[in-house]
């Protein structure tokens, strides 16, 4: 194995329907670093319940209550995701490379970077941030060996990434959509591992 087929940094995970761990059925997974140490993602598709970003810049005291209705259409607009079960309370935003934070933006790729301070909120806020952005709180882990165990056995296909699935903003369609990047109609796939 060539080490850019090895690994999947910057592609996107798809859940298998017969995922057993419910906290990742029908979800799709941006892979941001993935390596012999293990893997770490972020889900795209599950909305954080009962939190808008607006929201959450107050709570955060980014902005004050009345500067709410001021915002940039982009901020009013970003949805709160759930970006996986690991530090929860911790935010993650994937966003267009066009935004660059030194010594806090991770270039994943060409076209996406991942920024975890609050610098990138308070641009987001200002109209001063990413073109295309999305906020996740917490994110998807793996150890070692256990991606590629789970990819193995069925658990995951992966296809590569783009703008729609990254930052499209209609969370229920883009499961069906990367599996159509694939050429696969969800109704065809069996729950069951091929495997003998």
């Amino acid at each position: 194995m060539t080490e850019d087929t090895r690994y999947l940094d910057g592609k996107i995970l798809i859940a298998m329907p017969g995922m057993e761990d419910k906290r990742f059925a029908r979800s799709l997974v941006y892979l941001c670093a993935h390596s012999d140490e293990g893997a770490m993602g972020v889900i795209l598709n599950q909305p954080a319940p009962k939190l808008s970003f607006p929201d959450l810049l107050v709570q955060l005291e980014i902005i004050p209550e009345p500067d709410r209705i001021r915002l940039p259409i982009q901020a009013q607009a970003m949805k709160v995701q759930t970006g996986g079960p690991v530090e929860t309370t911790r935010g993650f935003v994937l966003h267009s490379a066009d935004y660059f934070v030194e010594n806090a933006t991770l270039p994943i790729d060409e076209t996406v970077s991942l920024t975890t301070t609050l610098e990138v909120l308070k641009a987001i806020a200002e109209g001063r941030g990413p073109k295309q952005a999305m906020l996740a709180l917490g994110y998807a882990g793996w150890s070692a060996g256990q991606l590629e165990s789970e990819i193995q056995w069925n658990g995951w296909l992966h296809c590569p990434a783009d703008a729609d699935l990254v930052f499209g903003t209609d969370l229920d369609a883009k499961y069906d959509k990367a599996l159509k990047k694939l050429g696969i109609d969800i109704g065809l796939l069996s729950r069951e591992a091929g495997h003998g």
